[in-house]
């Protein structure tokens, strides 16, 4: 609440002849200058300094404006949660395709043949792989795994998008625009962030989701732990950074890019943000899509590569080019839905949490007027 200062320069004829403001009905102070022959001359209401709180909305506001209640979660929270919910539903309807792209990618470990003995067996097609989960391990098989994947990505969605954000206020040029390379330097940089913070709970993941007679996470967790030590939780790192920041870079530019791009009345339609997030996925799946699959092979025990340099010519050389796509369609169908469900959902939210902002500003700017206001009555007959 804005401070002032009452003042008045001697008038010859009139006086204050008030030696204290009372308090008014409403809670203002009151006072009067009177003059000594003329009566009352003026009287001036001003109201009594308060808090902030007097400006906070009731609760009748709140009623009558509900979505001014989004003001009161932090905004890194709300885009937290909702990011949380979107994605631990979109992966939870995906798992099935999920399961079967692992298994696509890492059939040839799976079933026992190792890559060190040199053999050319090559991996299994999409509707083998479906038909292979549900006839060994039942309808549960098509979500095994799914428990820690959606662990996972409620603080992977978290730090991705909370260092997305920062990350592009740090890339802002001093105009405060943000580049195309801008852009795609703050997608690679939350990519490779919220990879590294989350990649034990991948591995884990992988390998409950391949290897058989593990049942829990903590057991899968133990076993690693006895059997190869503590960097067991970090091996493929490597190429999952470089195979996560070019696939955020180019998915969360172009997305940004469209969206920009589209004229304002669409900009904050639901519709068009699935659209955009799906057009973005696909392009960035197509480009980066070998490097998850070398990733993946990586990860699994066993595996003869240490490198990228190593894996990439090994997996050519064995199921040729179109084994490093081992696993796309699955994973394609996989990817677009959730990847747009995710990016619909955070934009949603982000127009949602600006509108109860600017909500609550509004009751608040409207309240404090009220505070604010100083009257001034002149006596009509003074004149």
């Amino acid at each position: 609440m804005k401070e002032g200062v009452l003042t008045w320069r001697p008038i010859p004829g009139f006086q204050m002849v008030q030696t204290s403001w009372k308090e008014g009905e409403r809670g203002e102070i009151e006072g009067e200058f009177r003059g000594k022959k003329r009566g009352v001359f003026a009287s001036v209401s001003v109201e009594k300094k308060r808090d902030n709180s007097d400006e906070f909305p009731t609760s009748e506001q709140f009623l009558k404006h509900p979505l001014a209640l989004l003001a009161l979660v932090p905004k890194d929270a709300a885009l937290f949660a909702a990011g949380a919910i979107a994605g631990a539903a979109a992966k939870t309807l995906t798992a099935p395709l999920d399961r079967v792209k692992l298994l696509m990618q890492c059939i040839v470990q799976t079933h026992g043949v190792r890559f060190v003995e040199g053999t050319t067996t090559k991996g299994i097609g999409f509707i083998e792989a479906i038909t292979l989960i549900g006839k060994e391990e039942g309808i549960k098989g098509y979500w095994k795994g799914n428990l820690p994947q959606v662990i996972r990505i409620i603080p992977y969605s978290a730090v991705q998008l909370f260092a997305y954000e920062t990350y592009k206020k740090l890339f802002r040029g001093k105009d405060g625009e943000l580049s195309v390379v801008g852009r795609l330097a703050a997608g690679a940089c939350a990519g490779m962030t919220s990879t590294f913070v989350t990649y034990p709970l991948d591995v884990l993941r992988l390998r409950l989701a391949v290897e058989p007679g593990c049942k829990t996470m903590s057991e899968v967790a133990l076993n690693m732990l006895r059997d190869e030590g503590i960097g067991s939780f970090y091996r493929g790192l490597g190429p999952s950074l470089l195979g996560i920041a070019p696939y955020i870079a180019v998915n969360f530019c172009i997305f940004d890019l469209i969206k920009k791009s589209l004229p304002e009345k669409y900009q904050k339609r639901p519709e068009s943000s699935f659209v955009t997030a799906l057009v973005s996925a696909t392009l960035a799946t197509v480009m980066c899509y070998p490097l998850d699959t070398v990733r993946r092979q990586m990860q699994m025990r066993g595996s003869p590569y240490t490198t990228v340099l190593d894996a990439f010519p090994g997996i050519v050389a064995r199921d040729g080019v179109i084994g490093l796509y081992r696993g796309f369609v699955p994973n394609a169908l996989k990817t677009l839905p959730s990847s747009s469900i995710r990016l619909t959902t955070f934009d949603t939210v982000k127009g949602l949490i600006e509108a109860g902002q600017k909500e609550f500003q509004k009751i608040v700017e409207e309240n404090k007027g009220k505070l604010c206001r100083i009257k001034l009555d002149v006596n009509p007959k003074t004149r």
